[in-house]
């Protein structure tokens, strides 16, 4: 009889460690909460219809019965997405781009140490360009209600025969209207109203979106330790150095920015309302100045003297402060912002009542002298740029990190793109307008025309645009070229990668072009370089032609030669319908986003990566939907550290959602951050952000958040356009980075997987089995191991997915 089997070794119970909680954040595009935890049946745990966090309905109450979660942890979602593409309404801020991305230049700033002055004049100058952003759109909106249509057309027989609503304003009518200080004065309404419109939705955004309250604190001091030496506590057998700085993105009054976008409303909304005024104020100052009529002439000089002074104030608001981080600034300029606003108003009104002062000798003929302002206009901006990019420049030198795009120089770069944008809408429209008003003719060619058209420097910088493109067909053939190689020069690699398994040239060629074409977001920032530098010298020839000539392209080049006429003729004809599509294109994108639910979630995609930022140096951009999203965060994981005993917390963020995960964590309480792992994938942390927002996301703060948290781990692939490395720089090699992870998972069919696999790129991260392991070690290294069952895990076991 064989000996009976001697029992096996009494083992102790497993120590429970406390329920954990894993907090997925889902990434660009947005993802609803059925989606991202893999179950129709969820439930709000907190939050509104804007955004809130979900459970599976059976972990409602999780935390109350740890025993079941042993293994897995209670997946709640925070969705995100309706603060950025909730309705079609939201599609209309496209028209905003341009203000959105000057507000980008003030975050890209390269990091600066010890250097405040220069930090600040740059801070200075951007705001300065943004101002002019805003004088540009409004003085625009003046072309075209008060020149195109109640100057020039209104004013011209022929032109208001044919638009019969504009009969009231002719002068043949001999109305009270007909008078041209009076239709300026009509007409000023339409600017002004922008401008109020603008204000409004500043308001009004900033009340949903910006107005959250950060966790409440102590504010931080300038030098606070942050990180090892902060949250781990001293450790001479450490070899990694303390972070000395606290990172910009914890400090408390980061995410709430209410003093300065106040400030900065009522000098852009005052800066609106007197460029208005300038305008319908000017014409008639500049008629009674030259000829003796019936209004004494210091009417005019006070009123114009009043909106100089006023002017004066404004810039000195802008240039007088920027953001204050270091404390959560709760107070407003009461009288700045209740009076600077109203002050220009009264001026417009005082303007509007100058103008229309009866002058029965003033007739309107050829265009308003508006060319000098918008020259002066242009070149203010590009000197800005040019002055922006000295200071950027000087303060890369002084920390040159390498991975930093251009040398320092993305911001100047994207300043001078959100100028490009700001004429490409403004004299759009303009020139359509133009067009369309005088029927058969071309303005400003002198054949057929009956009117002059718009300011000769629009039609300028219409013609250059064909030039740019063509420029841009090097740099894009060269992209081309390199990405076929790359693709030619990956496959062997490939199949050594999947090896032994026999090859497939076209499953080889397909994963080696996917990974080629992920590889071009790397080259985006020398394509941003050469559109922005090609921007700057072709809007320094278009000022130059124009002032030279004081004519438009195709007028300008007359007896130069039959083959540059038609170059110019045709560069002006081209570059006047392509300036005209490009405004169109924004506009008819977002009258399909309002109708259509998936193109408006597409159109979400732009503001949901371009709308992270506080609105710090452009108060009418899109409203930052991270003053909202950080906040929520922040305060959900201090809430489960602070009333669940010995929880531990995993925070998984994909894309996008992966940023706002990392600004959350940098905001948490020094004793909530030894209890909360990260896990990021498909991230663009350093790869984006990192890159082009270095004194934010730069090596430094990366490292700093790396010794923050208690431990992190990053996912990535060769395939993901979007997502990469983070780069830890420290020695040893912390492991944060995990990959290239394999897509796709198998190269052919296989017993286990029997049907092909499809190539995942920068979706579905957790298919990967890699993504469960990640976690699992996480949730290990928060506490003591807990054994697992032996049964495989189920589908509730995956967490879910978010979406990209």
């Amino acid at each position: 009889m064989a000996p009976a089997t001697p029992p096996p070794p009494a083992t102790e119970p497993p120590q429970h460690t406390g329920t954990a909680l894993e907090l997925l954040v889902h990434g660009v595009g947005g993802a609803t909460p059925q989606e991202m935890l893999d179950d129709p049946r969820t439930v709000r745990v907190t939050g509104d219809a804007t955004a809130a966090v979900y459970r599976r309905t059976e972990d409602a109450h999780g935390e109350k019965h740890p025993e079941r979660y042993r293994d897995e942890p209670v997946a709640e979602a925070y969705c995100w997405s309706g603060l950025t593409s909730g309705n079609g309404s939201r599609a209309l801020w496209l028209l905003l781009l341009p203000f959105m991305v000057v507000n980008l230049a003030h975050w890209m700033r390269p990091t600066a140490t010890g250097r405040t002055r220069a930090v600040r004049l740059y801070g200075v100058l951007v705001r300065l360009v943004a101002l002019s952003l805003t004088v540009l759109l409004t003085a625009a909106a003046c072309e075209v209600a008060l020149d195109l249509l109640a100057w020039q057309c209104a004013g011209a027989d022929a032109c208001a025969e044919r638009r019969s609503w504009l009969g009231f304003l002719s002068e043949r009518q001999g109305g009270w209207w007909s008078q041209p200080g009076r239709r300026l004065a009509l007409a000023a309404v339409v600017p002004a109203a922008l401008v109020g419109l603008l204000w409004y939705l500043s308001n009004r955004t900033w009340s949903a979106y910006e107005s959250q309250r950060p966790l409440d604190g102590e504010d931080f001091a300038e030098d606070e330790s942050f990180g090892a030496a902060a949250d781990r506590g001293p450790d001479a057998d450490d070899p990694r150095p303390p972070v000395p700085v606290r990172p910009a993105l914890g400090r408390p009054g980061f995410w709430y920015g209410r003093r300065l976008v106040a400030r900065l409303r009522a000098a852009h909304t005052a800066a609106g309302f007197l460029t208005v005024a300038a305008a319908v104020a000017g014409a008639a100052a500049r008629y009674d100045r030259g000829a003796e009529g019936p209004v004494p002439r210091f009417i005019g000089a006070a009123v114009e003297g009043g909106i100089v002074l006023c002017a004066l104030v404004v810039v000195w608001v802008v240039c007088r402060r920027g953001r204050s981080e270091r404390t959560r600034d709760t107070r407003l300029d009461g009288a700045l912002i209740s009076y600077l606003p109203g002050s220009a108003l009264v001026l417009l009104g005082l303007a509007v009542l100058y103008a229309s002062w009866s002058r029965p000798d003033w007739q309107s003929s050829g265009a308003l002298p508006v060319e000098t302002a918008f020259r002066f206009l242009t070149l203010g901006q590009g000197v800005l740029v040019v002055a922006l990019a000295v200071v950027a420049l000087g303060l890369y030198r002084r920390i040159p990190e390498p991975r930093t795009v251009l040398y320092g120089l993305g911001g100047p770069a994207v300043a001078m793109l959100a100028c490009a944008l700001g004429g490409v809408m403004t004299g759009g429209v303009a020139q359509r307008v133009a067009d369309w008003l005088d029927g058969p003719g071309t303005p400003g060619m002198g054949r057929s025309s009956d009117i002059a058209g718009p300011p000769v420097l629009l039609s300028w910088q219409a013609s250059v645009i064909p030039v740019l493109l063509l420029l841009l067909l090097v740099p894009v053939l060269v992209l081309v070229v390199r990405t076929a190689r790359t693709a030619r020069r990956l496959g062997p690699v490939i199949e050594a990668e999947y090896a032994p398994e026999p090859s497939d040239e076209g499953r080889t060629r397909r994963i080696a072009r996917i990974r080629a074409v992920a590889a071009l977001t790397d080259s985006a920032p020398w394509i941003v370089g050469v559109v922005s530098t090609a921007s700057l010298l072709l809007g320094a020839v278009a000022i130059a032609g124009s002032w030279y000539s004081d004519q438009v392209p195709g007028r300008a080049a007359d007896g130069s030669g039959p083959l540059l006429e038609s170059f110019a003729d045709a560069a002006q004809s081209t570059g006047s319908w392509l300036i005209g599509f490009g405004f169109l294109l924004f506009v008819a994108s977002g009258r399909r986003a309002y109708k259509d639910a998936s193109a408006r979630r597409t159109i979400g995609i732009l503001w949901d990566v371009g709308t992270f930022w506080p609105r710090a140096a452009h108060p009418f951009a899109p409203p930052c939907y991270a003053e909202r999203a950080v906040p929520d965060l922040a305060s959900r994981m201090s809430a489960w550290t602070s009333t669940t005993p010995r929880g531990r917390l995993v925070i998984s963020g994909h894309s996008q959602g992966s940023v706002l995960a990392a600004s959350a964590v940098w905001q948490l309480p020094d004793a909530t951050r030894p209890r909360v792992a990260l896990l990021t994938y498909g991230s663009p942390l350093e790869r984006l952000y990192g890159r082009w927002f270095p004194a934010y996301f730069g090596p430094g703060p990366l490292l700093g958040l790396h010794r923050s948290v208690h431990c992190w781990r990053n996912l990535w692939r060769a395939t993901d356009p979007i997502g990469g490395p983070v780069r830890i720089c420290a020695d040893p090699d912390p492991g944060v980075d995990r990959g290239p992870l394999k897509d796709p998972l198998a190269y052919g069919r296989t017993t286990k997987l029997p049907l092909p696999e499809p190539i995942l790129g920068h979706s579905d991260y957790q298919a990967d089995p890699a993504f469960a392991d990640a976690r699992a070690d996480l949730l290990a290294e928060l506490g003591p191991h807990v054994p697992r069952q032996a049964e495989v895990r189920t589908q509730k076991g995956t967490s879910g997915r978010s979406s990209g």
